[in-house]
Parts: structure tokens; sequence; C-alpha cells
């Protein structure tokens, strides 16, 4: 009798492995068969490494062909295990009801203006009719309540579902949460991680945050434990990484913009800012003066492949207007505020081009508010 492949495949297609639909034909299980006379060869490919389903799959093999195809044919079976692709085990952290974007705004070296970039975005944002909202979780140094004169402030309790929550304190039209709510201003915050973590948590999760259009979070420097908290407790739209042009800064943020792209984490990086860029003195208003170095963090962007947002000049009504509790970009018809809304202009289309572009860490787009959905348009 001659033996046909088409025989053998047949025969093959009846065999199915334990709990799976598919037989081993259409699954790939076989790789190959050969003909020679009255010899059968099969080459199977198995994930199943176990000795016993092996065996049992081959006694299985044996049985079909000698009885469908030919009972004296002489079989041979080439079995090799084959491990399936593991695909990175990526850190993605549960959807916040009502928020469509979150945003980490993080600086590898303290003192580069991070909480300052974060305050008057987030305010550029609220005039364009966005909402917006801040948690602040710089949990040992946190400065965010200072910059929005809400220094003293106590969230309130509210029900949500029959649950009581922490109300947000609102100013400038953005929505806040500290830990500087809960500490007195002179109280230094001596927590070991895990209790960092949880009271991170208890401020996203257990927080009326309501509807909000972004989420700004405006993490400590460097990259330690509260980072990997944060990646793992929330969808993290993508990061914004904060600067000086020096050269010391800017090594902290190149580990910065590392951490957002390790392979467990992969957090887009929005963009680079660059703060303190120059120093123009006021009584010589064309004069600039590179003091901490010329653009650096540019520079840092274009070398990394990232999105450079622009950069914010050196100018002493910045600093006066984050001690005072209100934030720069409220001055109206002034440099800093232009800066910051060119600025935001170029985040906010960075948002809209990940979102469209890239797999979501939650898939959103920018349309609770008129105001907010006209900025989205113009870009």
């Amino acid at each position: 009798m001659k033996i046909t492949k088409e025989a053998v495949f047949n025969a093959l297609k009846t065999i199915t492995l334990p709990g799976e639909g598919e037989n081993i034909i259409d699954k790939g299980v076989v790789s190959n068969v050969m003909i020679f006379g009255d010899q059968v060869d099969v080459d199977l490919q198995l994930e199943n490494p176990s000795l016993q389903a092996r065996k049992k799959l081959e006694v299985t093999l044996l049985k079909t062909i000698h009885e469908q195809v030919y009972e004296k044919a002489k079989i041979k079976i080439n079995t090799k295990v084959v491990t399936p692709p593991k695909s990175p085990d990526v850190i993605k952290g549960k959807p916040l009801a009502g928020v469509e974007n979150v945003i980490a705004i993080s600086s590898g070296k303290g003192g580069v203006g991070k909480s300052t970039v974060t305050a008057n975005i987030a305010v550029t944002l609220a005039q364009m009719g966005c909402k917006v909202g801040i948690l602040d979780a710089d949990i040992y140094g946190p400065s965010i309540p200072t910059m929005f004169d809400m220094e003293g402030a106590r969230p309130l309790s509210v029900q949500v579902d029959g649950k009581s929550k922490m109300e947000p304190v609102e100013n400038y039209g953005v929505r806040v949460l500290s830990i500087g709510f809960f500490t007195k201003p002179e109280q230094a915050v001596i927590w070991r991680g895990p209790m960092a973590a949880k009271a991170l948590n208890q401020m996203i999760f257990d927080a009326a945050w309501g509807a909000l259009d972004f989420l700004l979070i405006d993490l400590p420097p460097g990259t330690g434990d509260i980072h990997l908290s944060i990646v793992q407790a929330l969808p993290i739209s993508g990061a914004v990484v904060v600067s000086t042009p020096q050269n010391v800064a800017l090594a902290d943020a190149k580990k910065g913009i590392a951490m957002f792209q390790q392979e467990n984490i992969q957090v887009p990086v929005l963009g680079i800012i660059e703060n303190m860029s120059y120093f123009t003195p006021a009584e010589l208003p064309d004069n600039k003066y590179y003091i901490f170095g010329e653009r650096g963090a540019e520079y840092l962007a274009q070398d990394k492949e990232v999105p450079f947002l622009g950069g914010i000049p050196l100018i002493q009504s910045v600093r006066e207007a984050a001690d005072f509790g209100r934030p720069a970009s409220l001055q109206e018809d002034s440099q800093v505020g232009e800066e910051f809304v060119g600025i935001t202009k170029k985040l906010v289309s960075q948002v809209v081009f990940r979102n469209k572009n890239l797999p979501p860490t939650k898939a959103v787009e920018i349309t609770n508010l008129v105001g907010c959905e006209a900025v989205k348009s113009q870009l």
C-alpha cells in the first residue's frame, strides 16, 4: 500500500490536544511530515514540556495512523519542546474613574523647578478650559500647597456612592491633593516606602476627583519607591521630564527618562522642559545670560529622540509668584505666561498624538469641555 501525505494529514486532523479546540495540524503542532515507502516521519512542536503530555500525544498519533492510514506503517516521531515568547510584565495600574489623562511630571535632580512647572502648566490648562487636578506625590517635600496659597487647608469628606471620600482642595480652577494638607509646615514626614505608598494610594483612590481632563502628578526627585508605586497604581498616559541646562541636572534627567522607558514600565516620555534656561535682567531686556549652560535640555531631547517642549527663563517674578501662592501663569501679558502657554499647547499636542498612535494605558480623548476641545482642535 502506498502511503500519501494527504492521508496522513487527514488522519492527524482528527487529533486535538487536551483543552484545545483546534486539531494538531491547524494549531501548528505538526511542523513536518515525510514519507519514505512505508515509513512515516512526523515532526512535532509542543509548548507543553511535560513528559506525560508528550507520551500521550505520541501514543495517540501512532494509533491514529495505524488505524486510519496503514496498520503496518513504521512511524518515527521527533518531538521538540518550544517555549512561547513571553510578553514583558508591563506594570500598569487600574484606571481612575472620570480621569482622562494622567501625566507624571518628573525630574532626576531636586531643585530644578519641577513643582513650579507643574503648577504653571496646571493653571494654564485650567485657563484653556480644561478640568485639571494635581496629585502632589512628593511625600517628603510637598510644595504644591504653598504654590497654590493652600497652606493650612484641609480636604473635606464627601459621600460618593455611599462611600466617604476626600474632596480635593481647589484654587485657580485646579483641584489639589497633597500630603502637605495632613501635616504641619514644620513637621517632617519620616516614613518608610510602604507607608508612603499607602498614603499615596489613599490620595489617589479615596479621593473624589470627579471628571478631569488632566491629572498632573508632581513626582519627587530621583527614581525610587514613589515612582514605582505611582506606575503600579495608575495607568500613566505619559511623562514629562524637567531639567535645567546644567550637566549635573542633565545626567539625572537621563536616568529619569531611562526609568520610564524600562521594559516593564513603558510610559511614553511626552517631552522635556528646560527650566532656568537663561537670565535676562530687567535693566537689560535684550541680554541673555546662560548661567547654567545653553540649550542642554534641548540637546538631551534630541539625543534621546523625545520632544522638546520649551524653555523657561530664570525670572525673579516666577520665584516670587510661587512663594506668594499665585503661579506666574496667572500674570496677564507676561513673558513667562506666554512661555507656559506655548509649552502647554505642545504638551497637549503630544498627549493627543500619543492617544492616537500608541497602545493605551487608557485610551482617551479630550472631550469633557468645550474649551478643552477647542484647544485640541487647534493643534
